[in-house]
């Protein structure tokens, strides 16, 4: 039997004297973080947000086994926000579908909550009208047509059903339920309220594909309008994707268990302080690129400087040489060393002193920033 199924569906219940405590942990930690990132300089929060919703819009797809290109990902975003990165990436209607979802989401997270608004969403997730390969009903509810919606692994002949759906002729009411509530006033704990939507939105499985993520956007939306702001500085996604497997037994046992959802609950709020944890190191990240820019302020650098320069601060993958300067740059070998010698006469770049094939260089770090660097683990 499936919660769906009892008698006293949806009335759930959970014991607040065991949430009391991670809840008060997590409020304030939230309050705390959120007010360090609302006193950054305009252009510092900017850039937290771009980070955080890039990763959030990454990872959400991540959870549902779907790679999508991080370049693409941010210059949607910034092209949405009006944020300065540069030269934009052009990016494909799949990563434009996910990021207008999120941004509608948070941005507009006081506007109700409506089945047409949700249409819109799952159209915006699949333009094509498929997922993968298989035709799908998009921007409408399910209707079962193939069956009953299960959530089924395992080689064929050989699947395991980890849940079924209530039948798509009950829809038209339970999602009615369920958008009442999200949209009522009851003064509940908006912290908890995220939790539960998203265990009741992937309980009712609305549509054929999509669920998840849009049930994690409204985690989001929840969570945007408990702090009454727009701006994302945590990734509730990110974390989710990196306790995966958790995630997705405790769904499954909770699904198949009872209205009692304080495990849920506990295990969604300690989520979400860890989410609040990660976060830090975004904010060290920020705030290094910030002052880095600050420092170097007066030095006159060409685009192609910029670029390589931000890219090195906000994360690069292997060492910096000369061919890969110019791959970045689209540029050649000559003039990726040109570029080079200048950063390191101006004291930007130094070479490398670990070994291996080649001239390596890394960007000069004050010490501020070493000292950012090994707090965070860096």
């Amino acid at each position: 039997m499936y919660i769906w199924e009892l008698p006293d569906w949806p009335q759930w219940r959970y014991d607040l004297t065991q949430l009391a405590g991670p809840l008060a942990r997590v409020r304030h930690r939230q309050g705390r973080f959120i007010g360090r990132m609302e006193a950054l300089g305009f252009r510092s929060r900017e850039e937290a947000v771009l980070v955080t919703l890039t990763e959030d819009v990454l990872q959400t797809s991540a959870i549902e086994g779907e790679v999508l290109n991080a370049d693409q990902v941010r210059s949607s975003l910034a092209r949405r926000l009006g944020v300065e990165i540069g030269a934009l990436a052009p990016a494909d209607r799949q990563v434009d579908g996910v990021v207008e979802m999120l941004l509608d989401a948070t941005r507009n997270y006081a506007q109700p909550l409506t089945a047409e608004r949700l249409f819109a969403w799952h159209g915006a997730l699949f333009p094509t009208g498929r997922s993968g390969l298989a035709k799908i009903r998009v921007a409408q509810w399910r209707d079962d047509a193939g069956g009953p919606m299960q959530v089924v692994s395992g080689p064929h002949g050989r699947e395991k059903i980890h849940y079924e759906a209530p039948p798509a002729v009950r829809l038209a009411d339970e999602t009615g339920r369920f958008l009442a509530w999200f949209d009522a006033a009851d003064g509940g704990d908006p912290v908890l309220k995220a939790g539960l939507a998203h265990l009741w939105f992937v309980t009712l499985h609305p549509f054929d594909d999509g669920n998840g993520r849009i049930a994690r956007a409204l985690g989001d939306m929840a969570l945007a309008r408990a702090e009454s702001s727009p701006h994302r500085f945590y990734s509730l996604s990110a974390q989710l994707q990196q306790e995966r497997g958790r995630y997705y037994a405790l769904l499954e046992q909770t699904q198949q268990g009872t209205l009692e959802v304080t495990a849920w609950l506990l295990w969604f709020v300690e989520v979400l302080e860890r989410a609040l944890g990660q976060a830090e190191t975004t904010l060290v990240a920020v705030l290094r690129k910030s002052r880095f820019w600050e420092r170097h302020a007066g030095v006159a650098l060409n685009p192609r400087q910029v670029k390589v320069l931000n890219r090195l601060l906000d994360g690069f993958d292997g060492k910096l040489t000369t061919s890969k300067w110019a791959k970045l740059t689209n540029s050649s070998q000559d003039t990726a060393y040109r570029d080079i010698l200048g950063l390191l006469q101006q004291g930007i770049l130094s070479k490398s002193a670990a070994g291996g094939r080649g001239t390596a260089y890394e960007l000069v770090l004050s010490g501020d920033d070493r000292m950012d660097q090994e707090n965070s683990g860096g």
